[in-house]
């Protein structure tokens, strides 16, 4: 039996560090978690008030917080510090310069400290995040995974499956490539139990689906929500928690992460949203779709963006 307990740091106890952590507790994930922030009354507060929502679980759960160098026995490091808020008509990619400002001194501190567990990125702009991240710790590519667009994937699920009034676990589609702007849904690769999903949704609804704005609407949902309530914060959590899982369990489920790119693809050196298989050592494979000509040129775009923003950290 197993009886090591499954550790899991976050780093940075925003909405969305506070969130996952949340979403991690009562899901029943790890055994042990820790929280890492900067500001030391507000992340006190946090790992006191889980813990008061702890007491309710059967079982125990640890809840402590430490710094970020104290990090040689966890198991999945989730990042979700933030170089500061989007202000309005920016993009994820404004974010870039002040969060790899922090990341640039965190990564190094973590290693000095003896982490070799799973780096999970959840802050923006995630792919590029992710790229660096991989850079300064030096390991195996597989322990290096970026939330990626599992979240987007998700939400395209949810509002096909809205429309045609079925369980969103029934449909299989993927969103593929930058957590951003050039990101798209894979639609030569979705379907219903095996019928493409354009059929599907026609014989329910008596419409043509409307790919472009379908897509559009997956794409701008995050700002939309920001827009209404100044963040983002439950879906993501709900991202990082599965996650987390798929890692723990060794489910090798296929989920759409970002990864970094060895030749798959024909790509190299940058992370970007792919399906990727998920074991308990991290990203066992990465699944290389069969791309048409639209599909292909649309990737090799966010290929280019993420490139692009990669060379401003260098």
């Amino acid at each position: 039996m197993n009886t090591k307990a499954r550790k899991v740091m976050i780093i940075g106890t925003g909405n969305v560090g506070a969130s996952a952590a949340y979403a991690l507790l009562n899901q029943r994930i790890c055994e042990e978690l820790i929280l890492v922030d900067l500001n030391t009354p507000r992340v006190e507060a946090h790992a006191q008030d889980l813990s008061d929502a702890a007491a309710y679980l059967p079982g125990m759960m640890t809840i402590s917080t430490r710094e970020a160098a104290d990090c040689a026995d966890v198991d999945i490091a989730v990042i979700t510090v933030s170089g500061g808020a989007l202000k309005p008509g920016q993009t994820r990619l404004d974010e870039l310069t002040g969060t790899a400002k922090i990341v640039n001194s965190l990564i190094p501190q973590m290693m000095a400290g003896g982490f070799n567990g799973i780096f999970l990125i959840a802050t923006n702009p995630c792919d590029i995040i992710t790229w660096q991240v991989w850079t300064l710790s030096g390991l195996p590519r597989q322990q290096v995974i970026g939330t990626g667009v599992w979240l987007d994937t998700t939400r395209l699920r949810r509002l096909l499956a809205q429309a045609l009034d079925i369980g969103a676990q029934s449909i299989d589609a993927f969103i593929l490539g930058e957590h951003g702007d050039t990101q798209f849904p894979v639609w030569s690769h979705s379907s219903v139990y095996g019928e493409p999903i354009e059929d599907v949704y026609q014989r329910r609804t008596g419409k043509v689906l409307d790919r472009a704005a379908m897509a559009d609407n997956v794409r701008h949902l995050g700002f939309d929500i920001y827009a209404g309530k100044g963040c983002t914060e439950y879906g993501i959590a709900g991202t990082i928690a599965e996650i987390c899982r798929n890692i723990f369990t060794g489910s090798h489920r296929a989920l759409a992460l970002s990864c970094i790119l060895e030749g798959e693809y024909g790509i190299n050196d940058i992370a970007i949203g792919v399906p990727a298989v998920l074991a308990q050592n991290g990203v066992q494979q990465i699944i290389e779709l069969q791309l048409n000509d639209d599909d292909q040129a649309k990737f090799c775009h966010s290929v280019a963006v993420i490139k692009a923003n990669i060379g401003r950290l260098l």
